[in-house]
């Protein structure tokens, strides 16, 4: 029912060059993911967009490579996971053709179920504030370093259309956590939902 293969979005969504588009076009859609044992989904309802070599905030900025940032040169369509303060593990889409090193942090979803593949049975009750935030986020997903550079739609993560892209409002504001970006840092590249609970500011996100 959750995967639905012609609901998966197409490959030229993610190769736009567009990533700020993409960030809040993201919005609305479900994320999937895929484990031996359960499947977890949750709407997308809030994202920033990092704008490659030209945004200070990035981890790419001024053409930097490190074995981190070498999956952010791949083709748009691909997982880059990072491993934020030694704890959280924080979830990005890759965006651009290759060698365009965009990406888009998904910073919180609107929980929708998580279905026991053993048993079959599904839960879709939650606090709405337990995946608010992008350690939170992934942590209620179970994203982690091992999805780092998997295709979407390919292996675990997966990315659908939903009926909730027509009903959407979104607020457009300032990223969380970059001071360190300068005047970058007053970009408005970051996105959510209206009926969404974002989580507090806090102090420094990378």
């Amino acid at each position: 029912m959750l995967l639905d293969y012609k609901r998966a979005i197409e490959k030229d969504f993610f190769l736009s060059e567009d990533v700020v588009g993409i960030a809040k076009s993201l919005l609305g859609k479900i994320l999937l993911l895929k484990s031996p044992f359960e499947w977890r989904a949750g709407i997308i309802a809030e994202t920033e967009a990092y704008e490659g070599i030209t945004d200070r905030a990035s981890h790419a900025y001024d053409n930097r490579r490190t074995k981190r940032t070498s999956v952010m040169y791949q083709e748009g369509g691909c997982c880059y996971v990072y491993l934020c303060y030694g704890i959280h593990q924080l979830f990005n889409v890759v965006t651009g053709p290759v060698g365009q090193p965009h990406a888009v942090l998904i910073r919180g979803v609107k929980p929708v179920c998580i279905q026991d593949l053993s048993t079959g049975k599904t839960s879709a009750s939650f606090d709405e504030e337990i995946a608010n935030g992008p350690g939170k986020m992934s942590k209620w997903m179970g994203i982690s370093l091992e999805q780092n550079g998997q295709i979407i739609n390919k292996n675990q993560v997966w990315i659908l259309y939903s009926d909730y892209d027509e009903q959407i409002e979104i607020i457009q504001t300032e990223r969380v956590g970059v001071t360190y970006a300068g005047e970058d840092a007053l970009l408005p590249y970051r996105f959510y939902l209206s009926d969404y609970l974002p989580a507090a500011a806090n102090k420094k996100t990378p």
